[in-house]
């Protein structure tokens, strides 16, 4: 009977220890791992079973981290730069695979970490395959008008301490690096103009009620992507795919491991 082995560390950076937690099958038929970058508000926690279900559907290791600031990998203290989509990719995300000795590698990332993980696949010849999740590639109006919103909900203290649950004393910058930064005027002006590199192939979610994007998203995503893509837009659905279509998200992506 297939099972998943479960590894937790603390993987040292330059910068600070970084939490990551590995899903392996006892039997897997691929060494080739899927690595998970986690949105905005995210860690590795938060991800819940979807680590675990994956690394068993499709029968390879799932790699998951706390993005540094986030979880519980290292604080941060001042917030992120405005370019921090393209510094995730190139810089942190670097650091750790090299640290973790990964070579071949697919990728998934949901909402902010579904662009990272754009960038990712567009800069890292050794990812062989992209799943991005409610990912912008932009900012739209609804962008702004979804984090206006959930600023507005966090100031109730029964939101905020949810978001402490899983980030400790940091979740107060969890948050600002979140809203502060893409509420920066000079962020409204962002777009990931590196879709035409990405050579892997590559698979496009998004809900179409999705709350922060609208699906002119995707299609542009997927329109714009050099490799063979496949666009998957789900009915009645909003920015969690994952956690509300799951069923559907699975019947996607084991299309893009067969």
């Amino acid at each position: 009977m297939l099972k998943v082995n479960q590894k937790e560390q603390f993987v040292n950076t330059r910068r600070g220890k970084i939490f990551v937690k590995t899903w392996s099958p006892n039997s897997s038929h691929s060494k080739v791992p899927l690595v998970l970058i986690h949105e905005s508000l995210g860690s590795v926690g938060q991800w819940r079973k979807f680590p675990a279900e994956l690394a068993l559907a499709f029968n390879r290791p799932v790699i998951a981290y706390d993005r540094a600031g986030f979880g519980f990998s290292y604080p941060r203290q001042a917030l992120p730069s405005s370019n921090f989509i393209q510094e995730e990719a190139q810089d942190y995300f670097v650091e750790l695979k090299q640290a973790l000795g990964i070579r071949e590698f697919l990728v998934l990332g949901h909402s902010a970490g579904g662009a990272i993980a754009l960038n990712v696949a567009a800069t890292d010849k050794e990812c062989v395959g992209l799943i991005s999740i409610s990912a912008p590639a932009y900012v739209e109006n609804k962008t702004l008008e979804g984090i206006r919103a959930a600023k507005k909900l966090f100031t109730e203290s029964q939101q905020f301490e949810k978001l402490r649950k899983w980030h400790g004393n940091k979740a107060q910058w969890v948050l600002d690096a979140w809203t502060e930064v893409w509420l920066r005027d000079e962020f409204k002006e962002w777009h990931f103009d590196g879709l035409s590199d990405i050579h892997c192939k590559s698979l496009i979610i998004h809900g179409s009620d999705d709350e922060f994007g609208s699906v002119a998203i995707p299609q542009y995503i997927a329109k714009h992507i050099a490799a063979e893509t496949m666009l998957c837009i789900i009915d009645h659905c909003g920015h969690l795919p994952h956690v509300t279509h799951k069923d559907a998200v699975f019947r996607q992506i084991s299309t893009l491991f067969n």
